[in-house]
């Protein structure tokens, strides 16, 4: 399948359509690409267009591929500050927010005597966060979006023998209902679930996971778009010198012992 650059602002820019499809995608509503998008991330209607075979010609690697190129569209299309903006306007933009940030560090301070008893009880420290451009921070909110609304996938017929469990397994049998997509069987893993790919494997702050297992191995680690994870086979008291030497380096520690 193609991977061409492409500009895509229509739906007719997609690559296979053919103006037979605009009669079929008018009916069910969908003009625009944003239509089209929710279309192909919505089950219903992603089985109604592709699973039904409304849409002639177009599969379902089509349907992933279109959505792929939409949703980059999407994202190159997001409006971008003006590199010639006067620093003032900017600065009135920011500063509500910072005196928001300070008012509320000052009203914790109030309630207790001084900041190292803050400190002190284990108040609340603002993790840190990864630097991450606009496009990424448009795709990881449309995965939080697509992950908020995926079914649970369960294994076939496991309300039926307790043995089975809920763990989900491919079904594979010749007269399964579930396995030919019948309307009245639960939903199966299918590619038409999956989120953006750019930030797939991300993890949900949108640092991108890196495992340890001894100080030396953070050398190597970025902070600003890594972070690390211990891993399970690291005794106490090496984790503890790993966190240590993680704070002096930046590097935030996602399993943290405290």
């Amino acid at each position: 399948m193609s991977k061409e650059k492409r500009d895509i602002k229509e739906i007719s820019d997609l690559p296979y359509y053919k103006e037979e499809h605009a009669e079929v995608l008018s009916k069910m509503g969908i003009n625009t690409i944003y239509d089209l998008l929710d279309a192909l991330n919505d089950e219903e209607t992603y089985e109604k267009l592709i699973g039904g075979k409304k849409l002639k010609g177009i599969g379902e690697k089509h349907a992933k591929h279109w959505a792929e190129l939409i949703e980059e569209a999407i994202a190159e299309q997001e409006p971008e500050p003006a590199e010639g903006a006067p620093e003032k306007e900017q600065a009135e933009v920011e500063e509500p927010k910072a005196e928001k940030e300070v008012k509320e560090e000052e009203a914790e301070i109030v309630e207790t005597a001084t900041p190292a008893e803050v400190v002190e009880k284990g108040a609340y420290v603002v993790k840190m966060k990864p630097t991450l451009d606009q496009k990424t921070k448009i795709l990881l909110s449309k995965r939080e979006e697509i992950d908020s609304r995926r079914p649970a996938f369960k294994r076939q017929e496991w309300f039926r023998f307790q043995r089975l469990g809920e763990t989900w397994r491919k079904p594979r049998g010749i007269h399964s209902k579930m396995r030919r997509h019948y309307g009245y069987r639960p939903p199966i893993v299918s590619i038409g679930y999956r989120g953006p790919k750019l930030v797939r494997g991300l993890h949900s702050s949108g640092f991108k996971e890196v495992m340890v297992h001894n100080r030396a191995q953070l050398e190597k680690v970025d902070p600003k778009t890594q972070a690390v994870r211990v891993g399970g086979t690291v005794g106490y008291k090496k984790r503890l010198d790993i966190e240590k030497r993680a704070d002096e380096l930046g590097i935030r520690v996602l399993n943290r012992t405290g």
